[in-house]
């Protein structure tokens, strides 16, 4: 589910009571933002966000493939 609002320049919305959103700039075709938010929320473009999760998830296999060659290597030493 998406929620569509239409704003103006130095228009916002907030999410909850501390992240707020605010239109800068419309310049035909791309739309400058401002966000609030508390430091401890991290923001990305979505873009940034998809190659994070990429990465962490090629990170989480590699310690799982080393997880299993340990654990042969410590049955073999039996």
């Amino acid at each position: 589910m998406m929620l569509v609002l239409t704003r103006k320049e130095e228009e916002s919305i907030m999410i909850g009571d501390d992240i707020k959103i605010m239109v800068l700039e419309d310049s035909g075709g791309q739309v400058k933002l401002g966000i609030e938010a508390p430091r401890d929320i991290d923001i990305y473009r979505e873009e940034i966000y998809e190659q994070i999760k990429e990465e962490n998830k090629k990170a989480s296999a590699i310690n799982v493939d080393n997880l299993k060659d340990l654990t042969k290597s410590i049955k073999q030493e039996k």
